[in-house]
């Protein structure tokens, strides 16, 4: 750094000359200002003295005063894939926050350990005989294989109503109007199913919000502690008024304005979810199940069954493209556990990061500085190296499995979470994976150069000032001058 330093410096007193020259001057002001106004924009003179890689130099040393970064723990690499050498770089080797670049670890071991073609299968099967009343004296199964799309309806998955009419739809075909069993749900190739855990810490992360168990039977209303509600209806009064009160303080709370919102979550258990909706729908359509939906972890007798229909998953590609290009933290979180299921036979976290970690050290990542906490990169306790992320983006370019790969990534000014970014100089040249958390904001993946070059590159900074779109175009700064190395 201190040669980027002396550069700039013996440059400056010959180019300073010639800015004021032109009767310019370019102002640094507070963050919160106009940003159009703050902003040092690249300058034609400064292209037209420097190369490419002093450029970018020129553009890092800005960034050491800058309101924006000056502050902020960042990272830069440009890393050549073919002489396996850095290009550039500053703070390289500093463990820094991923955010959501994460999915790139998670999302190539699933490639590693399944392929791309790879599709799990969910398959409702019987038991027992079918007399000529169409009574079925047995159970129906569903029987999963950890399909992380199960229900999700995106990225190429069929919803959970779509897949129940599959199901539906074979019963009918079957003849069968009654069933004396069970809808099992069959969970044995699993080892262990945990259920989430919140952090110790929750009630200081959401101290103002409730907590909810999400179950696995749709429409059933959770129990509510008695809270009573006064709402005002004086139309004078135009200032709306909020009280915080503790969770479990039973006491009168007045406001003028009391409105719910509606939260989203993942099913905590999509078989016995989808098993309970099949029973819903057999009801409605008549087809009368006596016993109940049950999970059956361990089969030690398993009986004679036979498959109605089997629902197959989107292909492993088709999902990484869909939570690589959207950043799906649902999806990327479910290919963490089927990574786990794969390598060590239970669909756990743990499992997961255990069979992520032995992949990447298989492959020689460098495990300096990762701390590998989940799949998607919502954890601010993960951390990676930008010359790691690099490196390994790097190695992918020699994978049986790249192409399907590169492709999940998105395209500057195009596609997914990099459609509104780099819209004018790199617009179709940077393929990455971006990653927002507050206070950090990453973006790693490839470079197509203006020379037909294709660079690796990981860009990391985390604890910045201003607001998101303001380091987009510090990014943007940094990342231009890349396009004619």
């Amino acid at each position: 750094m201190n040669k980027i330093r002396n550069y700039v410096s013996i440059f400056a007193i010959g180019f300073s000359s010639f800015a004021f020259s032109q009767g310019s001057v370019a102002v640094s002001t507070y963050p919160q200002v106009a940003d159009q106004q703050n902003l040092v924009k690249d300058i034609t003179a400064e292209k037209a003295l420097l190369s490419p890689k002093e450029q970018i130099e020129f553009n890092i040393n800005k960034m050491f005063t800058d309101p924006v970064l000056r502050n902020a723990n960042w990272g830069f690499v440009v890393y050549d894939p073919k002489t396996e050498k850095i290009i550039t770089a500053y703070n390289e080797t500093a463990p820094l926050i991923p955010a959501s670049t994460t999915k790139l670890l998670t999302t190539e071991t699933a490639f590693s350990l399944l392929g791309p073609q790879y599709r799990w299968n969910t398959q409702l099967e019987y038991s027992g005989n079918i007399d000529t009343e169409g009574i079925l004296t047995g159970n129906l199964y569903i029987v999963g294989s950890g399909d992380p799309s199960l229900g999700g309806n995106r990225g190429g998955a069929a919803s959970y109503g779509e897949i129940v009419s599959q199901y539906l739809n074979a019963i009918k075909d079957k003849g069968i109007r009654k069933v004396t069993g069970d809808i099992i749900v069959q969970t044995a190739i699993f080892k262990e199913n945990k259920k989430q855990e919140l952090p110790q810490n929750i009630v200081w992360l959401e101290q103002d919000n409730y907590y909810l168990p999400v179950g696995t039977t749709e429409g059933i209303e959770p129990r509510n502690e008695k809270l009573i509600i006064n709402q005002s209806n004086n139309p004078f009064n135009q200032q709306k008024r909020y009280f915080y009160i503790s969770p479990y303080a039973k006491k009168m709370v007045y406001a003028d304005k009391f409105e719910g919102s509606w939260v989203t979550t993942k099913v905590a258990e999509p078989p016995a979810f989808l098993a309970n909706k099949l029973k819903e729908s057999l009801a409605k359509n008549k087809i009368t199940v006596a016993g109940k939906v049950t999970p059956k972890i361990v089969d030690r007798e398993p009986e004679p069954r036979e498959i109605l229909t089997t629902y197959k998953s989107p292909t492993l590609a088709e999902i990484v493209n869909y939570t690589n290009q959207r950043s799906d933290n649902g999806y990327a979180e479910a290919l963490l556990k089927s990574n786990g299921f794969q390598k060590l036979g239970d669909q756990t976290v743990e499992s997961g990061r255990l069979a992520v970690t032995d992949h990447l050290q298989s492959i020689g990542f460098d495990l300096n500085g990762l701390n590998y906490m989940d799949g998607s990169g919502l954890s601010k306790a993960h951390t990676v190296t930008p010359i790691s992320q690099a490196k390994f983006l790097a190695k992918m370019m020699k994978s049986p499995y790249y192409k399907e790969y590169f492709e999940s990534l998105p395209i500057a000014g195009q596609s997914g979470t990099l459609k509104h970014m780099f819209m004018v100089n790199s617009n179709g040249q940077i393929f990455a994976k971006t990653g927002t958390l507050n206070g950090v904001k990453c973006l790693a993946g490839y470079i197509k150069t203006r020379n037909n070059k294709t660079l690796a590159f990981s860009l990391l900074i985390n604890k910045f000032s201003g607001s998101v779109a303001q380091v987009k175009d510090r990014m943007e700064q940094l990342l231009d001058p890349t396009l004619d190395l």
